[in-house]
């Protein structure tokens, strides 16, 4: 029997907060659950799942005590996704690292094989998933 939606979305925020998974696995999950798209938004500490044909499911997010940085670094935003993509960079260590960058959240388009992180005046960048 197929898992419930929000079942598999809870395991992928724990697994991912925990630096259990890396980001492959949590868009996986994704996936199965019918995740359309996420945005996690580090000034709410809140990450939003829209689960296509259910309501969305809205959790809190552990983020750094840190400030985040008010230029938007796009280099070092670069080089923390790049150590994600590798398995180097595990989520609790994204987290600081893209703060520090400048970096105020993000919308993961599942559907759309993309991120879309945005800085405090407006900024974004776009990644592609890795093939």
């Amino acid at each position: 029997m197929a898992r419930p939606a929000y079942e598999l979305i809870r395991e992928a925020a724990a697994g991912s907060a925990e630096g259990r998974l890396h980001f492959g696995q949590v868009v996986g999950l994704m996936v199965v659950a019918g995740v359309d798209s996420y945005v996690v938004d580090y000034r709410s500490r809140r990450t939003t799942y829209y689960p296509r044909g259910a309501a969305p499911l809205d959790l809190a997010l552990d983020v750094p005590d840190i400030p985040i940085s008010e230029e938007f670094d796009v280099d070092a935003l670069r080089a923390a996704i790049a150590g994600a993509q590798r398995n180097q960079v595990m989520y609790p260590q994204f987290k600081r690292l893209s703060m520090l960058a400048g970096c105020v959240g993000y919308t993961v388009w599942i559907t759309g094989r993309h991120v879309t992180y945005y800085g405090r005046r407006g900024e974004t960048h776009v990644e592609q998933f890795p093939d």
